[in-house]
Parts: C-alpha cells; sequence; structure tokens
C-alpha cells in the first residue's frame, strides 16, 4: 500500500477544525458527480445485464416485504444489484458500529487498522442506525431538530463510527478502485487501512474517492479496512428540513468500482426529435478519466470511443435464444472534440435513429446505450451503459409538451419511506409503488424532496412514470426566524445549494422519465436559486426547470407550480392572459387521515380548462414506523412516539397508502378522477372518451351493465371502433344495448355502468384489470314520488309497565320504550335481542384530522367552543298520541342542553343548542316511522352531523345496503363509490386509519339492514321525500374513536354503535392547516326536516323486498 499521495494533504478533521460547521466546507477528495457506472468488460455482458435487469414486473411486487424480515431482504437486494457486474463489488452486510454521543467523543483512532472493534455490535449496511436501537428517530415537518444557529450545531449531535473489512478481487489487479457511498446522513469521513480518503455532505447524492493507492492489492496477507464516521448533523442538515422521518447513517449500499487507467467516466445522452418525429438526431457527450493527466487533444491517440444503441423492446418478443447484438438499431461516431456545457469537457459522438419508439409514460419504449472504449487494438478496455428514451420535453403557450402533446399530470408525491427500514430501499417494494400507481392511473411522481435511489429511476423508466427530480435542498424552517435570512439570500450558501443541483444533474441526467428539474423545495426565494435555475438551464435545455419557492411564478420555473391552491383559483391563473406558462400543482388534496375530499372538483377544473395540466397529490404513503409494544406486538408510530422532541405528532401519516402500501379508501377516488377513459351522458349521448395521448383503445375491452334499484338487469360486452387517444365515440343512449331493459323494468333508479379492461398483461397488471369504471343514472321514466308504507291492518298489543311501553306483534316482535326519556329500550325479533338502546339525535363526529386544522378557526374548535362535542339530550317532552289497535305513535321533544359545573344540566328551550322534535309511528307490521324536525341554535358553526344514533347487539353484525359502495365514502368523497347492493360485517366497515376518528361511512344510503347469523335484524331506509342517508356502524362509539390516539389502543364497546344521517359534513382536504369543506358540503345550523323507515327482518326476507314495497306505482 502507498500512502504518499497524502502527504501534502492534511485532512480537514485532523486539525480540529469542525468542518460540519462550516457551509463553504461541503466536500474533500471527492470526485466529480456522474452517471451511474457499471464497469462492463464487454458489449455481449452490458446487453446480458440489461437484458436480465428489466426483467422486473407484476410479479416481483408480491415478494416486497414491510416487517423484521426486510432488514436481511435489504441485505440480499444490495448484494444483487452488482450481479454481472465483475468489476463492481457490494460491501453490504453487518459492519462493526459504536455510536458517540457527539464528534468528539467517538473512540480514539477507530479508523486505524490495528483498532481493536471485536466488543463493538453489528449494523446492516445499509441501514439507518435509529431503525436498530441506536439513538431515535425524530419527526419534525419544518421545525429544526436543534437550534436554528446556522451553521453551528449543538453539543449532542449523535456520531456514528462504522468499520469493515475486503479484499481486492485477483481480477482487479492493475486497475483503479473507486470507493462509492450512494448515500449517506448527513456528513461523513473515510479512511482506507487508516488514510483518510475524503469528506461528504448530502444525504441523498453519492459520494465518491479515488482508493487505489491506500488498498492492499490482491495477494496480501492483510485485509483493507474501511472506517467512516458519520454524523447525525452538520451544517448541511440547515438544508435539509424536509418534512419526514429525521434518521441517519449509511442508508444506501456502499461499492467497489474497479475502472482501467483510462476510464469512461461519465455520459451525456440527448436526441432530437424531426418535426414529424419520423427520425431522431442522437448525440452523447463522453468524459475520459486518464490517470496519466495527458493533454485532451493527445487523449485518443491510443483509444477509440464507440457508441451505440440497442433497441431493448425487441428481446422480450422472441422464443428460445436471443440475439442481443442484431438488436443494434444506431451507431454513434466520434464528431470533432468540442467543449461541453458549462466546461464539462468531453468528447461528442453521433448517428441518427430512423422511427424511433418514443418513450412516454403511456408507451414506455427503451433502448440500451453502449459505450466502449478500445484501445488500438480493438480490445475493449472499459464499457458503460444505461437505458435511454427517445422523447423530447419542449414548452407552448400554457402548455407542457412531451412529444409535442400536452400531457396531463396525474400525479403523486413520494419519500422514501419503510416502515422497518427507514430510508433504505428493496427494490420489490419500489416496484410495489410503482405497480399500485400504474394500477391506480397515476402517471407521474415528484421525488419529494431528494434525490431518490439509483433504481428507482430505472424502474420508472421501465414501468412509464413522468418524473420531476427534485434537488435536495429545504430551508422551510427559517421562516420561524425573524433575524436570519434564507440561505438562498446568502452567499456563503450558494455553493452547498449549487453542489446539490449539480449531482442530481449530473447522476440522473439520462433518465427519460425526468421531464423537470426542481430547484428543492420550500426553501424562500433569492439569487442562488436563480443561479441555480441559470446552471441547469445551461447544462440541460431538454428540460424545463420546476420551483415553487417564492410564489410558485418567480422567472426561476418553467411552471406555475402553486401547493394546495383552491380550485378557483388555478383557474383564475390559468386564464390569466399574462401567464404563458402551464399550471401543474406541485402539491394538492392533502391525505392526512380520513381526507382526500373533492377530488372532482379539482378534476373538472383541469380536464376543462386550457392551462391547467394536473398535479400531485401529497402523498403516496403514511411514514409509519414500526414499533413494538410492551407486549410485543408491533404497530404504526408517529411523531413522540419514540419519545423525540421537537416533533409534529401524527402529521407523518398523510399517504393514500398505509406504509405496508395496503391501499386508503381514497385511492379509489384518486384512481377514478384520473381514469384515462372518461363516460358522460348528456342530452342523450353517451360521450366516452379516451384521454390517453399516445394509447388507443386496441388493447382494452369495453363492457356494460345496467342495474336497476339495485339488482342487476343485464350486461354485456360493449362494441366499440377503436377510439384514437384524445378521442370520444358518442351513443345514443336509446340506441344502446341496455335501452331494452331500461324499457322494460319500471324501476324508480336504473343505472348504467360503463367498465374498461385491459386485454393483455402488461409489466405491471394481468390481464382483465379495470382501469376505468363510470356510472351514469339513465333518464327516469316517472317522476320522483314519496316512499310510503300501505299499512297492513295487523293488530299489536301495548302493556305499560311504569315508564316502560311494551309493545309487541305476538311472537313476530317486541319493543320497549320509556315513556319518560323517549328511547327504546331494548327490540326483539322472534326473541333475539337486536336494538339495545336508542334512538336519539346526533350532532357530533369523532373529529378528523382535517376537522383540527386551523388551530382556533378549525371546525374542531369551533365545535368544542360551542359544546357541540359535550351536549346532553334530555326530554323536554314524550307523549303517547295514539294508542290503538294496529297503531301507537308517540312524540318526544329533545333538548340539546350543556352541563353546568356542578354537574346539572341548563335546562329550558332558552339554553338549549339544539331542540329536536321526533314522532314514531309504529305499525302492527313492526314498521316504525320516525319523523325528525331538527332547529338548531342559528349561531352555531357549521354542524359535524344531523341524524339519529341507536345501538344494536353486537351479534346483529351482518350489513347488506343500497347505496354507495363498497368502500368507505363521504359526501365530498364519492364519486368513485357506484350506487349499488353490497354487504359486509361491522368489522369489515371500518377503516384502521392509524390515528382515529370518522371512519367508515357510505354515503347516499337509500336502505340498509343490519342482521345476525341467523338473519334476524331490523331494516332501515329512507322515507317520505327524504333524501338518501350517510350511514356507519362500528363496535368503536364516537367518544372512543376521539379518544384513542393509535388504532391499537381503540377499545370495542359492548355493542355497535349505528349512525343514520340525514347530513354529514364533508371531509375536505384542500390542505390540513385551515377549514376548507367546501360549502357545498358543509351542514349549515339551519332547521332540517327527514324521516326513516325502520321495520324488523328475518332471513325470510331481503332488504330488497321491504324497499321495492314502499315505492308508489
Amino acid at each position: 500500500m502507498a500512502s504518499s499521495m497524502v502527504g501534502p494533504l492534511l485532512f480537514p478533521l485532523e486539525n480540529g477544525y469542525k468542518i460540519w460547521e462550516d457551509q463553504s466546507f461541503i466536500k474533500w477528495n471527492k470526485r466529480d458527480p456522474h452517471v451511474t457506472l457499471r464497469c462492463h468488460d464487454s458489449i455481449e455482458a452490458s446487453l446480458k445485464y440489461w437484458y436480465e435487469r428489466n426483467k422486473v414486473d407484476l410479479s416481483v411486487s408480491k415478494s416486497a416485504v414491510w416487517n423484521d424480515d426486510a432488514v436481511p431482504a435489504a441485505l440480499e437486494n444490495a448484494a444483487s444489484w452488482v450481479q454481472q457486474l465483475p468489476f463492481v463489488k457490494s460491501l453490504s452486510g453487518y459492519w462493526k458500529f459504536f455510536l458517540a454521543p457527539n464528534p468528539t467523543t467517538v473512540p480514539e483512532n477507530f479508523h486505524q487498522t490495528a483498532f481493536q472493534d471485536s466488543d463493538w455490535p453489528t449494523l446492516p449496511v445499509p441501514s439507518n442506525w435509529q431503525m436498530h436501537g441506536f439513538d431515535r428517530p425524530i419527526y419534525t415537518n419544518f421545525v429544526y431538530p436543534f437550534p436554528l444557529d446556522p451553521p453551528h450545531l449543538p453539543q449532542d449531535n449523535p456520531t456514528g463510527c462504522y468499520r469493515t473489512y475486503f479484499t481486492i478481487p485477483k481480477q482487479w489487479q492493475g486497475r483503479r478502485i473507486i470507493l462509492h457511498f450512494e448515500a449517506v446522513d448527513s456528513a461523513f469521513c473515510a479512511w482506507i487501512n487508516g488514510v483518510p480518503v475524503g469528506y461528504s455532505q448530502d444525504s441523498r447524492l453519492p459520494a465518491e474517492f479515488e482508493i487505489t493507492d491506500y488498498c492492499y492489492q490482491f495477494g496480501s496477507d492483510e485485509k483493507n479496512v474501511l472506517a467512516v464516521q458519520v454524523l447525525r448533523w452538520s451544517d448541511g442538515s440547515y438544508l435539509e428540513d424536509q418534512d419526514h422521518w429525521r434518521i441517519s447513517g449509511i442508508h444506501r449500499d456502499v461499492l467497489l468500482l474497479a475502472k482501467p487507467q483510462v476510464f469512461i467516466a461519465d455520459y451525456f445522452f440527448n436526441s432530437n426529435l424531426s418535426d414529424n418525429f419520423s427520425h431522431a438526431d442522437i448525440h452523447v457527450e463522453v468524459k475520459i478519466d486518464d490517470s496519466r493527466e495527458t493533454l485532451k487533444d493527445r487523449e485518443l491517440a491510443n483509444y477509440v470511443i464507440e457508441a451505440a444503441l440497442y433497441d431493448t423492446g425487441s428481446w422480450y418478443n422472441r422464443d428460445g435464444h436471443v440475439d442481443l447484438l442484431s438488436s443494434n438499431v444506431a451507431n454513434l461516431t466520434l464528431s470533432a472534440p468540442t467543449s461541453g456545457s458549462h466546461g464539462f469537457n468531453g468528447y461528442i459522438l453521433a448517428g441518427k435513429l430512423e422511427k424511433p419508439n418514443l418513450w412516454s409514460a403511456e408507451q414506455p419504449n427503451l433502448y440500451t446505450l453502449v459505450i466502449v472504449l478500445k484501445n488500438t487494438s480493438g480490445c475493449v478496455i472499459d464499457c458503460e451503459s444505461c437505458l435511454i428514451g427517445i422523447r423530447q420535453v419542449s414548452k407552448a403557450p400554457k402548455q407542457l409538451l412531451v412529444n409535442g402533446h400536452p400531457v396531463v399530470i396525474r400525479g403523486v408525491n413520494r419519500h422514501e419511506h419503510h416502515p422497518r427500514l427507514g430510508k433504505t430501499n428493496i427494490e420489490s417494494c419500489m416496484i410495489k409503488d410503482l405497480v399500485l400507481m400504474k394500477q391506480n392511473n397515476i402517471n407521474a411522481v415528484r421525488n419529494s424532496h431528494y434525490p431518490q435511489h439509483p433504481r428507482w429511476y430505472e424502474l420508472c423508466d421501465l414501468f412509464g412514470m413522468y418524473m420531476i427530480d427534485e434537488a435536495n435542498i429545504e430551508t422551510h424552517g427559517f421562516i420561524l426566524s425573524g433575524h436570519l435570512k434564507h440561505p438562498t439570500e446568502e452567499p456563503s450558501w450558494a455553493s452547498a445549494m449549487m453542489d446539490r443541483v449539480i449531482g442530481m444533474v449530473e447522476r440522473d441526467k439520462n433518465h427519460a422519465c425526468i421531464i423537470s428539474w426542481s430547484l428543492g423545495n420550500e426553501a424562500g426565494y433569492g439569487p442562488n436559486h436563480s443561479a441555480l435555475a441559470g446552471w441547469i438551464r445551461g447544462r440541460d435545455p431538454s428540460r424545463v426547470v420546476h420551483y415553487e419557492g417564492g410564489g410558485s411564478r418567480t422567472s426561476s420555473t418553467d411552471i406555475v407550480c402553486p401547493m394546495y391552491m383552491r380550485v378557483w383559483d388555478i383557474v383564475k391563473v390559468a386564464k390569466d392572459p399574462n401567464e404563458s406558462r402551464p399550471l401543474i400543482l406541485c402539491e394538492y388534496s392533502h391525505s392526512l387521515g380520513n381526507s382526500n375530499g373533492n377530488l372532482p372538483e379539482y378534476w373538472e377544473a383541469i380536464d376543462s380548462t386550457f392551462g391547467l395540466q394536473g398535479g400531485f397529490i401529497w402523498e403516496w404513503a403514511d411514514h409509519g414506523l414500526l414499533k413494538e409494544s410492551a407486549d410485543g406486538s408491533k404497530h404504526w408510530a408517529y411523531g413522540g412516539d419514540f419519545g423525540d422532541f421537537p416533533n409534529d405528532s401524527n402529521f407523518c401519516l398523510r399517504g393514500l397508502v398505509w406504509p405496508d402500501r395496503t391501499a386508503h379508501p381514497a385511492l379509489h377516488e384518486v384512481k377514478y378522477v384520473y381514469q384515462p377513459i372518461k363516460v358522460s351522458l348528456r342530452e342523450g349521448i353517451v360521450k366516452i372518451k379516451n384521454n390517453n395521448f399516445y394509447e388507443t383503445t386496441e388493447e382494452m375491452e369495453f363492457s356494460w351493465a345496467v342495474h336497476g334499484d339495485g339488482c342487476e338487469l343485464g350486461y354485456g360486452i360493449l362494441s366499440l371502433a377503436v377510439i384514437e387517444p384524445q378521442s370520444s365515440f358518442d351513443i345514443e343512449w336509446k340506441s344502446g344495448p341496455w335501452y331494452s331493459l331500461w324499457a322494460s323494468f319500471d324501476d324508480e333508479e336504473i343505472f348504467l355502468t360503463i367498465t374498461t379492461k385491459i386485454l393483455h398483461s402488461t409489466r405491471w397488471v394481468e390481464a382483465g384489470h379495470i382501469i376505468s369504471s363510470t356510472q351514469v343514472q339513465l333518464p327516469a321514466k316517472r317522476g320522483i314520488v314519496p316512499h310510503f308504507i300501505k299499512p297492513k291492518d295487523v293488530a299489536l298489543s301495548t302493556e305499560v309497565l311504569g315508564d316502560i311501553i311494551k309493545i309487541k306483534q305476538q311472537n313476530s316482535w317486541e319493543i320497549k320504550l320509556n315513556v319518560r326519556t323517549g328511547m327504546l329500550e331494548s327490540w326483539k325479533v322472534e326473541g333475539a335481542p337486536i336494538m339495545s338502546k336508542g334512538i336519539f339525535p346526533c350532532f357530533w363526529r369523532a373529529p378528523t384530522d382535517n376537522d383540527k386544522g386551523g388551530e382556533q378557526t378549525s371546525y374542531f374548535s369551533r365545535w368544542k367552543a360551542a359544546h357541540v362535542d359535550s351536549l346532553s339530550f334530555i326530554t323536554e317532552s314524550c307523549s303517547i298520541q295514539t294508542l290503538a289497535d294496529n297503531l301507537v305513535k308517540i312524540a318526544v321533544v329533545y333538548l340539546g342542553v350543556l352541563k353546568s359545573e356542578d354537574g346539572s344540566f341548563k335546562e329550558g328551550k332558552s339554553n338549549a343548542l339544539f331542540n329536536t322534535d321526533i314522532i314514531y309511528t309504529i305499525y302492527g307490521s313492526g314498521d316504525i316511522i320516525i319523523e325528525s324536525n331538527v332547529k338548531p341554535n342559528s349561531d352555531l358553526p357549521p354542524l359535524p352531523r344531523v341524524g339519529v344514533e341507536f345501538h344494536l347487539e353486537k351479534s346483529v353484525n351482518q350489513i347488506k345496503w343500497y347505496g354507495r359502495g363498497p368502500f368507505e365514502c363521504y359526501p365530498d368523497r364519492k364519486a368513485s363509490a357506484h350506487i349499488g347492493f353490497y354487504e359486509q360485517t361491522v368489522a369489515g366497515m371500518h377503516v384502521p386509519y392509524i390515528v382515529p376518528g370518522e371512519s367508515g361511512g357510505r354515503a347516499d344510503v337509500r336502505w340498509v339492514t343490519f342482521q345476525n347469523k341467523d338473519g334476524l335484524g331490523i331494516y332501515a331506509s329512507v322515507y317520505g321525500n327524504s333524501p338518501p342517508m350517510q350511514m356507519n356502524a362500528s363496535y368503536y362509539t364516537t367518544a372512543e374513536l376521539d379518544r384513542a390516539t393509535h388504532i391499537e389502543k381503540l377499545i370495542k364497546g359492548d355493542d355497535i354503535e349505528v349512525h343514520l344521517d340525514h347530513k354529514h359534513m364533508g371531509l375536505g382536504g384542500d390542505d390540513s392547516w385551515t377549514p376548507c369543506v367546501h360549502d357545498e358540503y358543509l351542514v349549515p345550523p339551519v332547521p332540517y326536516s327527514y324521516s326513516i323507515r325502520l321495520c324488523p327482518i328475518t332471513a325470510a326476507t331481503s332488504g330488497y323486498d321491504i324497499y321495492k314495497s314502499q315505492l308508489q306505482n
């Protein structure tokens, strides 16, 4: 081993200077950033590598793991990524590890080869050390987890000391050895055999150091020692204030690369498509690293550079042996040497590709680019390769174009998050994300808020996903300091910010999926951002630049990219004649808990307004971390659960999927508004529109089904001509195959559902997958008439025992009602207990996270201030108005009042917040008609709900309903939930949001039955002129859903709590920090009148038959 090279260099750490507290010192001895290198030994090997590496599809996603099994899986995965690469070696595995309280207390000379580490524990690499019992995770949104005093850091700065051992393979003799860290959080120093080799910051980009002269080469009796010191906090942490878990360590793989003395160090592919896209002029800029420091004009005196494109798509369409070399479709030859942009000196190779298969998210056609460096004898010295796509990103007035088309961004934001691993990635888990995204019609992802794992980009190229690649820059917490400027306004931070942007662009520049670079997130706006935008535009004019900071409309962004802008405001921007850029929401529809209301309103505007091109929902996955409870069980933890402070509690739980990628109900709504096939019925025309920009409907199957009052009347295949992209097919609804059914039946409501399926399996889904399904209501054959029953002259018996009136019909059913309180104390059907208590008015719901958004102006705060949450209902009066042989009528007046401090009620109508009159009409048939008149105080805030509550025995756990479903839906999030007949258990109705609250509702319910295993129970439906109801049934009371802070802390009640709501407030979701339920989904404090029908049901009857009996002919 030779160490002479370090002689004149003084490692900055060794002189006591705190380099991690100097924003101008961001790296030492670090190689320039570049694309991911493969170090192939031949063209054939490179093609074979991609042939195998591209074999990823739906089946791989099925092996995704989210529990403790992920730890060994991550190590196996890291090792597998370098298979078939003879000159790349993964150092993944269990390393020796010691955690010091701060950088000044690390074990002395721990980096020396002679240091004894036998008593140190081990830690898997890659990993975050907090996920393995060292230190603790911290979740904050934007408050820095340390005092804001840049560039200084607290004394408490946990510092990880790592040691591992490696040898150099025999076939690497004579080659240059490069140490490559894919990502380390947040700053680190590295030593080889006691010699310092480098320092780096930026937690999400690679750091690379040449270590050739410091290694024991093959044949040595000694193993090489790699020691790494990782600081939890550095001055770079001030630029990394993203809203996610703050966890540390070597969280991506560590590699050794072996390169020849002269090698391909970097390359940049570009294509220029002809106006009609019939051919592409292609070129690649290649950078050579020559250890001999030869002058550039003599560098190739003994070498030749060649490049070629191979059609990757042709490899998998043949049976048997594939001749990969025969897939060559273009060769690139050396042009006159020129200087690359911004001084990036390289060699330009150029060529032409005829009839290119263009890349888009709909049709992700890819080629393999292979670059070889040969000697004058024609022997391959070095070989590099990557996947590339031929596509054009351009701008037009108010439009972002891909291959000349104004594609619509149906996007989502995605952090890197694994509930067991933290920031460490597993390929199958990344593929699971992509499979779910594609299956739910998501076509774009914003890498929030940093460059992600290199494999993520390859997968997005393969699966077809438009991408905004975002620099690892966020300084959100500076808004809390009045005396400090954002780093973007400080020259001392300019080089650190620029380094992060350059590193991102240089690593990721060849990926077709990236259509836009982002300068970062929530980092203010200033001169440094202008410089970043200028550098990117000069280096890569083939893409656009995105940045929301400074109001989303600065000169440093090519896209108007606001966050959480309201529907009416995005329309205003789009119609602004002075704004020539398209608007794409970089964040919208905040998915905190039970959320994502108003999506249809956004997409009605986007689909109909020129200049609006979509957006990215916040966000993909809940950031719960697996935590072991005292009893050994595991649960999802959020901010504060690890004793972390400061923290932002459950604000990290804002996904469309749970941490294990189980879908939230809201994902159905996303799939619906994002669906590429749109169906509408207007003015007698069924219009089927293909909203794709490249795909026709040739590979799709259309089917139709007609349902009348919930029952299927007929179905069939819908034979259509092929619909071209951005075209539509019109059918007069009376000419459709469903018309004869409509004409033959006399149902009150008839719905037509048109469904689109994929005919053939793809990389991301199996054949038969439904990509679009729309339900439209066919014209009514008659006017809507009130629902009434025709009472049968059936005798009933009544008996008054003190305050209890017992009403029964032989052995069929029995009701006990307290005539003092007006409450039903029991209801039995054929002797089986069904209802345990009820029926009483209800106006309160367990608050959702969105209900709590806005502090004192939140709905929750206003409800609490008005005491809507703590009402007691006292019975002002209860009277038996009719007591006949076949009918009993009872009138009850409830007052919703507050308790005094001494526990007494503030009685009297003047103190009541709600005055509710309920009339029960009980027929001998067992029918109970409930007529409710509600009068709230007019000065109350918008109400959570207006309805009734009752409690059923736990055994009455089978639910069937006719309404929207089958999944959870609410008034402002129900477009995807078709109206139909559904059944579910009470347990199945529950939606296990990590933080409990209002959940599990079903919207627009016409009728519902609750039955036990023997079919005994009750039926409930709308009645008279009342509109459909919001229905909910749960083992958890409203109070319990409000009390519990975690799903695992919920305690089931003694019965089933049922809500039938005449009105229920929407969920909101435009954001979660202001009260933003749209006006049409609010429940104002005004009088309401509604009616509900209840009756007993047995296994011999059905809800459908009972419902049909009340429809008037």
